[in-house]
């Protein structure tokens, strides 16, 4: 199994600031070789003045000048203080030329002016402070860009956490809603409704804390919650369920994703006096899971006050952070408005 090395960022960083300095420093090496293979030291320490002039202008502009000054929004400063330090060095720098290695007589070969040696000398620093502020910007940036997606990354997760602690109340409301009606006229049933909700409270108040759960805890949640409204409908309501997932799946789902179209089936595909039916069938391929529901469609009036309406809505939202550009909601009325469907086709995350 191949291994990677995981090089922390900061040490990648010195890294590469030592290896491209320490090349820069060995080229004045080759030029103060002898035909020997000696090396003249006088010559060698002409060639590194540059070298080390760059060196102190990068790093003064690195360390100091770039996060004090040009950060802080003092660009003029900025300007002006590396203008100074840039003049005073090229000034330097051609003094220390002359006084090590003062140039030859050559009469075959016509001088430059001195003019030219000192814009040289300048345009060299000047580069040199540009590259620093372009490393330091580029560093900034990308600090700046992490700190970003963190903040989304944790606003994101906030109102994620939002809409679940709203769900909760949500689902407990409809469901005691069921179980209250139950009471009235069978206290049997609201009794064992009762058990049955007891199975679902552990699910929805802890594993729905989690971003992603197994699909096969999900399931189990749907079947139980299934079975707890069997209990209040009538014999004329066939409710008819499909489960076509791998066995003990372990594909991560964002849990209680499907369950608000469930409720929603429950709500407004049963008729108190006409026969009605529901069909729920979830799917797992290697590619995505597909949640189909079909129902009668018998929609409630303004009228009926039962439950909240901000299920779906939350099911929007929750899908729009959780799997952006990764699922696909179909939903509509029959031509003869006598059937509803609604189908959720999610991409899911094989590792998170």
């Amino acid at each position: 199994m191949k291994q990677t090395i995981d090089i922390p960022r900061r040490t990648l960083e010195i890294l590469i600031h030592i290896i491209c300095w320490g090349l820069f420093f060995a080229f004045p090496i080759f030029f103060a070789q002898r035909t020997n293979g000696t090396i003249n030291w006088k010559e060698f320490m002409h060639h590194s003045i540059f070298p080390t002039s760059a060196f102190f202008i990068f790093y003064l502009n690195y360390f100091l000048l770039i996060p004090y000054l040009l950060f802080r929004e003092r660009s003029k400063q900025f300007l002006l203080t590396n203008f100074v330090i840039i003049a005073i060095m090229t000034l330097g720098q051609r003094y220390l030329n002359n006084l090590i290695a003062p140039p030859p007589p050559d009469l075959n070969r016509p001088i430059p002016p001195q003019y030219i040696f000192y814009l040289r000398d300048m345009a060299g620093l000047i580069f040199s402070t540009g590259l620093s502020v372009a490393i330091r910007m580029s560093i900034r940036w990308s600090q700046a860009e992490a700190e970003r997606q963190e903040a989304v990354k944790s606003r994101t997760e906030a109102e994620l956490k939002n809409l679940r602690n709203q769900l909760n109340p949500h689902f407990l409301l409809n469901t005691l809603n069921n179980i209250y009606a139950l009471i009235a006229f069978d206290t049997d049933k609201a009794q064992q409704a009762v058990q049955e909700l007891s199975k679902l409270l552990r699910y929805v108040l802890y594993d729905n804390q989690q971003m992603f759960v197994p699909l096969i805890k999900e399931i189990d949640f749907i079947r139980n919650y299934i079975e707890l409204m069997r209990i209040r409908v009538s014999p004329q309501v066939t409710i008819e369920t499909e489960f076509h997932i791998k066995p003990e799946s372990q594909t991560p789902i964002a849990p209680l994703i499907f369950i608000s179209l469930i409720e929603n089936a429950f709500k407004h595909g049963i008729s108190p006096t006409h026969p009605s039916f529901i069909s729920i069938t979830i799917t797992e391929t290697d590619e995505e899971i597909c949640c189909t529901i079909r129902n009668s469609n018998y929609p409630k009036t303004r009228t009926d006050k039962s439950g909240s309406g901000i299920g779906l809505e939350q099911v929007s939202k929750r899908l729009e952070l959780i799997y952006p550009g990764r699922y696909q909601w179909e939903r509509h009325v029959s031509h003869d408005g006598k059937e509803y469907l609604s189908s959720i086709s999610i991409r899911p995350f094989h590792s998170v």
